[in-house]
């Protein structure tokens, strides 16, 4: 499936998925197929939930990690959502196989703080 890849200089991130558009803050980023892989996975995981309750267990998610390991980059690096991306990114065929709801299995704690 094709996604719109959209730059915006002002991105405060790298790449963001906003269903349908991948947003890049550098032209040059369309290149990165790890980073369009990775947000293609959240484009996925945005679908399989109809595109707003997945930003609301993504913010819930981020809340509760930052209580839980009170860093921003930790509870970022714990969100469910990016722990499946994370992990599958640099597999580019990842998608083809992947089941319905892949995420729910990263609810569980990871087995490291990072």
């Amino acid at each position: 499936m094709k996604f719109p890849v959209i730059h915006l200089s002002f991105l405060p991130v790298g790449g963001m998925a906003v269903f349908p558009f991948i947003f890049l803050k550098h032209a040059e980023l369309k290149l990165n197929k790890q980073l369009i892989h990775h947000e293609k996975i959240h484009l996925r995981q945005q679908l399989e939930l109809l595109i707003v309750p997945f930003y609301i267990l993504y913010l819930l998610n981020y809340l509760l990690n930052l209580f839980y390991y009170r860093n921003h980059y930790k509870a970022y690096m714990n969100i469910i959502f990016e722990r499946e991306a994370y992990e599958n990114d640099a597999d580019l065929t990842y998608l083809s196989r992947r089941k319905f709801a892949a995420w729910i299995k990263y609810l569980r704690p990871s087995p490291r703080k990072i």
